[in-house]
């Protein structure tokens, strides 16, 4: 019971924090939550924006994919978000012939409409608060136990609710660190088409260089269509399926934003931690980001020089380079912007104000010197981790040579003629298509090339694999010359049964445990996953769940330390609400960013040619005439291409809808400024902007751009 009291006091707190910091659970909005939302520039009741019985805001916002959010704009199913939110499935659907990431794509009839295999929308059909049934079965169990338990248990609630014949799943999700325990239902929409694309010098212009950046110019947006059976159920792609029949459309304005106006932004946030300890900030800023970065540049890099030689190339590593590069970018800027802002000294000092309080209180004294010996223990194998899952995983071979180590084991169990053992071999074999598909060689061997020696070089080698680089040194030469991992790495691609279909052939029809053992490609990451998962992680294991207990119990006594604090629970990619105002903003002295940009913009950076600010004569011949239509922005004369507020978001926000205080679709969120990406662990009241895409700059780019004046006619368009 003590536990639930606590989880009321964090909520109660939830409920009086500001305007611009937070993402709040929309049904548990509380008065002075709403009546500062009025206060702001919000015209809806509650009942319209959250209401589980009847329609509401939160029917029109999805789930969009693996990890972004989307939104229902029609009468018929269409769905808007971002360009980089289906980037995958575009890259998929393009042949050099037919270039849809490069040229774009508009349907003029839904029969032109191309199927997005793979693809999902989930729609939020109820939550439900199952902390008491959650504690109950947990009770006192720390470390692994609780960890185990609290698994087994949000299965077991999860199965109860879910109905797999009508696409309903449901997943319990921890809030406040464990804290609470809310349960999200949600019914899936496989069936899901591409309707509209941009061309990639719209919907990335830009590209890597602006990426985290303002001023920003890129049309980051994407339109898709969700389709149903005839019954009105959720289907997989069918031709004799019709569009999905929402329950709530938002309407799209053409009025456009100026200086101050509400803005409201709806999703669902990935993940932040902002009640992150000192501890994790220090390994953050001096050991995980630094080696996630040093590993994906070189990626990057040898991705980047093939894909500049050929546009085949390019097509097939697009996606790919793409979402490494997305974060690539931000952790470095974090790390940067976490030592700027001194972040791990403000945690210090909270956390000694902390433990002055809990001097004499049993659960709460000693949390500080447990948790950092927990640290102090799993830090020496903290860089091994991130070399592992950013470097050896980093390579597609060896990543998906690792998906055949469950093989192994069946194998070595079952035997060969084991139908669970044939089931397996045949779905890695369809795996194995999607893995050639995105295959490069020249990028791939020059990366396992790198990894290799950067492992060797940078890692503790009384952490290496037993053996491992002795066989290198014997087979290949000296391990001081790069030339020796190059040699090996020729050698595995060369003669890996993984990209050899003669050998995989041969392999599936008479698959042996002994034979895969002996394949380099698999000889290479077993070795690597085998010493780790022996050695140290079962380090990392006791180490997460020291974390998790500590960062528990920290947050239930700062909310007993200060009961009026204004506190909201972190993102854990569970629907939420954010609120603030369009706002420019000044990053620095005698610098004022202004929050609006406009193709007068676009045309300063074009440059004939360029991989990232290269524009179409189409394209250029419409602003040279400034023939914008009715999407012009009145008041500049101009179109309006972003613009910023200071709405909280994070990733998984990506193609979030940003709205008026009307619940009138405004603009599409789609990115956050370098000068704020401490975000994940630290909100800057100042600095944090929202990049978003005006809506009326989307809607010129389809209607004048791409012709597709059939799509804005679905629409629901508010003057």
């Amino acid at each position: 019971m003590k536990k639930i009291l606590i989880a009321a006091v964090l909520l109660l707190n939830v409920f009086i924090a500001s305007a611009d910091e937070g993402m709040w659970l929309p049904h548990l909005l509380g008065q002075q939550i709403y009546d500062d939302m009025v206060k702001k520039g919000l015209k809806l009741t509650k009942d319209q924006l959250y209401n589980i019985n009847k329609p509401s805001l939160k029917d029109a916002i999805v789930i969009f994919g693996r990890g972004c959010t989307g939104e229902i704009v029609s009468n018929e199913g269409l769905v808007f978000t971002n360009h980089h939110c289906g980037y995958d499935e575009v890259a998929h659907a393009s042949t050099v012939q037919n270039n849809f990431l490069k040229n774009g794509f508009y349907a003029k009839t839904k029969t032109e409409e191309i199927p997005a295999p793979g693809l999902s929308v989930q729609f939020l059909l109820k939550i439900e608060d199952v902390t008491k049934e959650m504690d109950s079965a947990i009770g006192t169990l720390t470390g692994i136990d609780r960890a185990k338990k609290v698994q087994e248990t949000s299965a077991a609630i999860s199965a109860r609710y879910s109905k797999a014949d009508e696409k309903i799943s449901a997943r319990v999700t921890p809030h406040f660190k464990g804290n609470q325990y809310l349960l999200f239902v949600y019914q899936t929409y496989n069936d899901v088409r591409m309707v509209g694309i941009p061309p990639e010098n719209v919907g990335k212009f830009g590209g890597d260089t602006d990426n985290w950046e303002w001023p920003r110019h890129t049309g980051d947006f994407s339109i898709w269509r969700v389709y149903m059976n005839k019954d009105g159920k959720p289907a997989d792609y069918n031709a004799a399926n019709v569009p999905f029949k929402p329950k709530y459309v938002l309407p799209v304005s053409l009025k456009g934003v100026k200086e101050g106006d509400f803005s409201m932004i709806w999703g669902y946030p990935g993940s932040t931690n902002r009640y992150e300890s000192s501890y994790g900030v220090k390994l953050k800023t001096e050991v995980e980001n630094p080696t996630l970065v040093a590993l994906r540049e070189m990626r990057l890099k040898h991705m980047f020089d093939e894909m500049k030689k050929d546009e085949k190339i390019k097509l097939k590593l697009a996606s790919s380079y793409a979402s490494i590069a997305n974060y690539w970018k931000f952790y470095d800027g974090e790390t940067k912007q976490l030592l700027k802002y001194k972040v791990y000294e403000q945690k210090l000092a909270d956390e000694q104000k902390f433990q002055a309080w809990a001097k004499g209180k049993p659960e709460f004294e000693n949390i500080f010197s447990d948790w950092g010996k927990a640290y102090d223990k799993w830090r020496p194998y903290a860089k091994h981790r991130m070399y592992l899952r950013e470097g050896i995983l980093g390579s597609t071979t060896l990543a998906f040579a690792s998906s055949l180590m469950l093989l192994e084991s069946e194998l070595v169990k079952k035997g060969p003629d084991n139908a669970d053992v044939k089931k397996l071999i045949a779905s890695l074999d369809k795996n194995r298509q999607n893995f050639l598909a995105g295959y490069e060689d020249d990028a791939e061997q020059n990366i396992i090339r790198d990894v290799l020696q950067m492992f060797y070089n940078n890692i503790d080698k009384n952490q290496h694999p037993i053996g491992f680089y002795e066989s290198i040194r014997s087979q290949f030469g000296d391990l001081k010359d790069r030339i020796t991992y190059e040699k090996f790495a020729k050698n595995l691609l060369g003669t890996t049964m993984v990209l050899n279909n003669d050998k995989w052939k041969k392999f599936v029809e008479n698959p042996d445990a002994v034979a895969l053992q002996n394949d380099p490609a698999f000889s290479t990451v077993s070795q690597f996953m085998r010493n780790y998962d022996s050695k140290f992680a079962p380090i990392y294991s006791q180490f997460a769940a020291a974390n998790s207990d500590a960062g528990r119990l920290y947050l239930k006594g700062v909310a007993q330390m200060e009961p009026g604090k204004k506190r909201y629970p972190d993102a854990v990619f569970t629907m939420r609400v954010s609120y603030g105002s369009v706002k420019s903003y000044k990053p620095r002295d005698a610098v004022t960013y202004d929050y609006v940009t406009t193709t007068n913009g676009v045309m300063e950076k074009y440059k004939p040619g360029d991989y990232e600010f290269d524009l179409t004569d189409r394209y250029r011949e419409l602003v040279t005439n400034k023939d914008f239509g009715q999407y012009k922005d009145a008041a500049r004369n101009i179109m309006v291409v972003g613009f910023t507020t200071n709405n909280d978001i994070t990733g998984g926000n990506s193609g979030s809808p940003v709205l008026n205080g009307n619940g009138e679709l405004i603009g599409l969120a789609f990115d956050g400024n370098y000068e704020a990406l401490s975000h994940q662990i630290a909100f800057d009241k100042d600095l944090n902007r929202t990049i978003c895409v005006d809506i009326r700059y989307v809607l010129w780019c389809v209607d004048k751009l791409g012709g597709g004046a059939n799509i804005i006619k679905e629409l629901k368009i508010v003057k």
